[in-house]
């Protein structure tokens, strides 16, 4: 009598990331060491979850090396054990694809030194941030040693392939340099740990009944305990332990076997060549949209229907790309090409240590985008990227006398005037009537024109969805979170992108309230005023003369820093009482001196914005506007 052959099992892999960004506060990185890391890497040992993939990003390894030796222990003992093979990824966290060819080598040879020292083993597999593909990555990774790297499964099914293809690895290239591609499952991301074990049970077995050789999970580590109201779920509620007994449960029944990366890629036969599109994960694709264009596509996916766009059909269905960000947020796009800008003198001036590592510590990805987390709208992860960018200007600068460069630093099409010495670096733009886009001084680590300009976001506008998952059933994933914000009222919008010494002309009747609230339309604004650019340059100042038919701004910058401006305006036909009001939107304080200003006024700059946390105010900085009488046709103003 003939027998069933048994099922091979599904080999599942399980990955977790681990990650704390650049300019974060040191209470943070103890809380999540506390409540999420130890316990987490506890559950890896004591419930035997190896080989499991691990993933910790540069700037939590250097503090945890530090700070918590208990941790580092934690990490050494697994490691030794070969319960876990570490993923490598840049080393200080940045969206490959945003910084330039040569820098995304360095830093995951970075990143592999850092285990190799502290552990003695690093992997070859990497954890890709945020999960932004672009095509031209497969022969930088090549480059850097890397053999496979996770994307989501979106990556391919916007290309076309169906769920049930993508439980085998796949090949890829870009020059002719393979890479093996892993694609991390959707479905067991949004069940572990949200759901009850036994629905993973389930989907598991599913696989397991269609002979499908491989399943992959991996995601952020923080969601064991760190995002809200998982610590209570995950451990307190005994999450994690019935996941254990359920993924025990499953081996014994030979379902699954725990595997690695590389065991993977050794044991699983490959689907073929794949060859996907710029791609991220389906939230991050929806926040990088415009407001408008967000809400559009919310709109269409709600006329689609939640059964269609959980479908094949709705991996067609796409926001935007991960730059989008850099036209999306000037902020972000002038801390990404100052970044770009400094990798590239620090390479043309032999790369020394001090200033290349700043450089790579700039480039963590925070600080640039908005999504369900703060990220950009928080200044410490700001003041983060400008610090690092400060210490390494000040190291290619030292002994620098001052001067001036004409370029398009911004890469916006308009030309800036980049200003700096030994002391001080600042950027004027011509195209922007002549304001101050950046003043960072090296001795602080201040850029001072570090504000966030108060903009209009998508989830200003869009209804409220629904909180989270009962708490008896499961617990809310952040999304689900993001989904039950509800704004009472929209927030300011400021009618210009912030910088220091914006021009305007407002009405004499203006009240300051309204002025604060932007709540007004000036008699004359100078803020997009196109101006052509003279530069002067002295032993111990650089002038800026910036003009535009019937205005002026003269800027005169000293080799100290110290900082000068002047104003001209056809005062004709303007209505009487009429004040000229340049606005300096400032991160820090400065000493204003405004000799025949009226007045001056002052609000906080504070912007509404959804966290992980809900809906947060956070001041960005303080506006500081001397107003000045219109009908002289001039002003002046200096900061120290």
């Amino acid at each position: 009598m003939s027998h069933p052959v048994p099922l091979p099992p599904v080999r599942f892999v399980f990955g977790v990331h681990l990650h704390q960004p650049v300019g974060n506060f040191h209470h943070v990185f103890a809380a999540h060491a506390r409540d999420v890391y130890r316990p987490l890497l506890a559950q890896l040992e004591r419930r035997r979850l190896g080989p499991a993939l691990l993933h910790i990003s540069g700037p939590l390894l250097e503090w945890i090396e530090e700070h918590d030796h208990q941790l580092v222990d934690q990490l050494g003992k697994l490691a030794a054990d070969g319960a876990v093979e570490f993923l490598l990824a840049g080393m200080y966290e940045p969206i490959l694809a945003a910084i330039p060819r040569p820098d995304r080598v360095e830093q995951i040879a970075w990143l592999r030194q850092a285990l190799q020292a502290r552990f003695g083993i690093a992997g070859d597999g990497l954890w890709l941030t945020e999960r932004v593909w672009e095509p031209e990555l497969s022969a930088d990774l090549a480059a850097a040693g890397i053999r496979y790297a996770l994307v989501d499964d979106r990556h391919f099914l916007v290309t076309g392939f169906r769920r049930d293809q993508l439980h085998v690895p796949y090949r890829t290239e870009s020059d002719g340099q393979p890479l093996t591609l892993l694609a991390i499952d959707e479905r067991l991301r949004y069940l572990i740990p949200f759901r009850p074990p036994e629905e993973m049970a389930d989907y598991l077995r599913a696989l397991h009944a269609a002979r499908q050789p491989l399943a992959v999970f991996a995601d952020d580590g923080e969601k064991f305990g760190g995002w809200p109201g998982t610590r209570e779920w995950v451990y307190d509620r005994g999450w994690f332990d019935q996941f254990c007994d359920m993924l025990d449960r499953l081996r014994d029944e030979g379902v699954v076997r725990l595997c690695s990366g590389r065991e993977a890629l050794d044991e699983v036969p490959c689907g073929g060549i794949a060859y996907l599109p710029t791609a991220s994960y389906r939230e991050m694709e929806g926040w990088a949209l415009p407001p408008d264009a967000a809400n559009r596509l919310l709109a269409l996916e709600a006329e689609l229907g939640t059964e269609r766009i959980a479908g094949p059909d709705g991996a067609l269905v796409r926001g935007a790309h991960w730059r989008n960000f850099l036209a999306k947020y000037a902020e972000s796009n002038r801390m990404q090409k100052k970044m770009f800008a400094l990798s590239t003198l620090c390479r043309q001036r032999g790369n020394p240590p001090v200033a290349r590592r700043a450089v790579g510590r700039a480039q963590c990805n925070d600080a640039l985008w908005h999504g369900v987390f703060g990220g950009l709208y928080l200044p410490h992860l700001r003041a983060g990227v400008w610090s690092q960018l400060a210490i390494a200007e000040r190291e290619l600068r030292q002994g620098e006398p001052i001067a001036a460069e004409t370029l398009d630093i911004n890469g916006d099409g308009s030309d800036e005037v980049w200003v700096h010495s030994a002391h001080f670096s600042a950027i004027i733009a011509p195209a922007r009537g002549g304001a101050l886009e950046e003043y960072t001084r090296f001795d602080t680590g201040r850029n001072h024109a570090d504000t966030l300009t108060r903009r209009l976001e998508a989830y200003h506008l869009s209804r409220p969805g629904h909180a989270g998952t009962p708490a008896h059933d499961g617990t809310a994933s952040i999304h689900d979170l993001e989904a039950a914000l509800v704004f009472d009222a929209q927030p300011p919008v400021d009618l210009d992108d912030r910088a220091i010494g914006v021009p305007r002309i407002i009405a004499g009747h203006l009240a300051a309230d309204a002025y604060a609230a932007a709540a007004y339309q000036p008699v004359a604004s100078f803020a997009r005023t196109r101006c052509a650019a003279r530069v002067e340059v002295a032993d111990d100042a650089v002038i800026v003369h910036c003009e535009a038919p019937g205005f002026t701004v003269d800027w005169r910058i000293a080799a100290d820093g110290e900082v000068h401006a002047r104003y001209t305006w056809d005062a004709g036909a303007l209505p009487e009482g009429a004040r000229f009001a340049p606005e300096l939107s400032l991160a820090y304080p400065l000493a204003l001196d405004a000799p025949g200003a009226r007045d001056v006024w002052r609000y906080e700059i504070a912007t509404t914005a959804k966290s992980e946390r809900g809906i947060e105010r956070v001041r960005q900085g303080e506006a500081v506007t001397p107003l000045f009488d219109a009908a002289t046709g001039e002003a002046a103003f200096s900061l120290r």
